[in-house]
């Protein structure tokens, strides 16, 4: 049966990712149609990738989309805050924040535009050796440091993402303490500023070890954010992640709280 089954893949042209996307886009519209949703009396923080980076696959929001899930909020009554505002307050049902992981080109030529027109704050995370050049990235990809500091100048909140964005489950605990430590300290180098908030590569309840999470407090590290809200590793503050299939019933559903025990996986 499984021989058959691989054969019927191969002669399809099917691959993994090409099923983990087409599962991804069908469970994001059938939880938008029978996701349990809830009144909220706290803020809701929302995870960004990249705006018309076609590249960067489901995490890959348009441009045009992006700019109709701002309105679609704002018409709905929410308020935009800054991340760090929500974890120090707690946040009320009707305010969001916006964040953005990996620190991608995009966000400076698309999203960060449509942000300042609409006058709404935001955050950033950054993988340090991205940045550096190291990674497997190049500039048309992934901001330098020189325009992430563009970027804070227009008030853009900053955080760390690792220096290369591994699964910190699959890590030795030396490696554990270099990415937490080192990130931080390289950023606080580049830029001037010393980062206190880490969000976890991949941002699952599996990504993120009782190890990490103590390294994370000896590194320096006040708020680590995760994914799900219901599923998250304990002290964790909750991110909703957005992907290319949330059109408006999708992202409404969002706001509603469809998805706070969901979680994207590869």
């Amino acid at each position: 049966m499984k021989s058959t089954l691989k054969k019927l893949v191969r002669s399809t042209g099917l691959r993994r990712q090409h099923v983990a996307t087409a599962r991804l886009c069908c469970e994001r519209n059938l939880l938008a149609l029978f996701g349990r949703k809830r009144p909220r009396s706290v803020g809701r923080i929302l995870c960004y990738h990249s705006i018309g980076q076609p590249q960067w696959g489901v995490n890959d929001v348009s441009p045009a989309r992006f700019r109709r899930q701002l309105e679609l909020a704002l018409n709905a009554g929410f308020r935009f805050v800054h991340a760090s505002e929500v974890v120090r307050s707690g946040g009320r049902g009707k305010e969001l924040a916006i964040t953005f992981d990996d620190g991608m080109r995009s966000v400076l030529t698309q999203a960060a535009p449509i942000l300042a027109e609409y006058g709404l704050p935001w955050s950033m995370f950054v993988v340090s050796d991205w940045a550096e050049g190291k990674g497997p990235w190049g500039p048309e990809v992934v901001l330098d440091w020189r325009e992430l500091e563009q970027l804070m100048k227009m008030g853009a909140e900053l955080g760390s993402h690792s220096v290369t964005h591994p699964d910190f489950t699959q890590l030795e605990p030396q490696r554990v303490v270099d990415e937490l430590g080192s990130s931080r300290r390289v950023i606080g180098e580049r830029l001037g500023i010393t980062p206190t908030s880490f969000a976890i590569p991949y941002g699952q309840s599996l990504n993120w070890p009782a190890q990490a999470a103590r390294a994370a407090r000896d590194a320096g590290y006040d708020v680590v954010y995760a994914q799900a809200e219901e599923t998250r590793p304990a002290d964790t503050v909750a991110r909703t992640f957005v992907t290319q299939f949330d059109g408006d019933r999708v992202f409404r559903a969002l706001l509603a709280g469809a998805y706070d025990r969901w979680e994207e996986w590869f």
